[in-house]
């Protein structure tokens, strides 16, 4: 199994201010996607096809066992459940071909689904947002945030310079780019899954369209 982020055939980007310009603008469309639609898989499922990450660009749910987290009480607060009620938990890497593109830890309700549903996702791997989609369920942002940002704040607005071009070097994208927090509903409304999402540097695991011809 990969480690998160890992990718041996990740397409380097050059370390040149319109690359992290690029970059940066890939990592917003990205972030942007995500949080205007349901499934973080069907738009992984896209990201994955519209960058030509693998042949049959689909999202794989690789379980991560032997790991459980007890979920926190603000979990259980978003989800409405008391302490006696169970929760279970899945931990899995979303991959596109040898990509890990996130790792996510979900904590759901068993009795809010169905029984084929919740066996399923006791006996496979398949991710979770193809398993509940006949729920028709929707997605409610707890928080989204970037966690690595290619150019240095207020560099829109003048407050800091541009980085200068470093020839000959790849631009350092670190593991962990974006983390989402958010509460799956029902279509009637009821909770039924909190999620914490972390997206790794794999998402960037394409040449830049820019980057590696223009230099300012």
């Amino acid at each position: 199994m990969l480690a998160l982020g890992a990718a041996p055939d990740r397409a380097p980007w050059p370390d040149t201010p319109v690359a992290r310009l690029e970059a940066l603008a890939e990592l917003q469309t990205l972030n942007a996607d995500l949080l205007s639609h349901d499934s973080a898989t069907l738009t992984l499922d896209r990201w994955c096809a519209r960058h030509h990450l693998a042949d049959g660009a689909r999202i794989v749910a690789d379980r991560v066992r032997g790991q459980d987290k007890p979920p926190p009480a603000a979990v259980r607060e978003q989800l409405h459940v008391g302490t006696d009620q169970p929760i279970a938990y899945r931990r899995v890497r979303l991959r596109c071909g040898d990509h890990v593109l996130s790792e996510a830890d979900n904590w759901y309700v068993p009795s809010r689904l169905t029984p084929d549903m919740n066996r399923t996702l006791e006996t496979s791997d398949t991710a979770f947002g193809r398993v509940v989609q006949p729920l028709r369920f929707q997605r409610h942002t707890v928080s989204a945030r970037l966690l690595w940002s290619p150019l240095p704040e207020n560099w829109d607005s003048g407050g800091a310079p541009l980085p200068r071009a470093n020839p000959g070097a790849a631009l350092p994208i670190p593991d962990k780019v974006i983390e989402h927090q958010a509460l799956l509903t029902r279509g009637d409304g009821e909770p039924f899954s909190y999620v914490v999402e972390t997206y790794t540097g794999a998402v960037l695991d394409f040449p830049p369209a820019f980057g590696r011809s223009r230099t300012p």
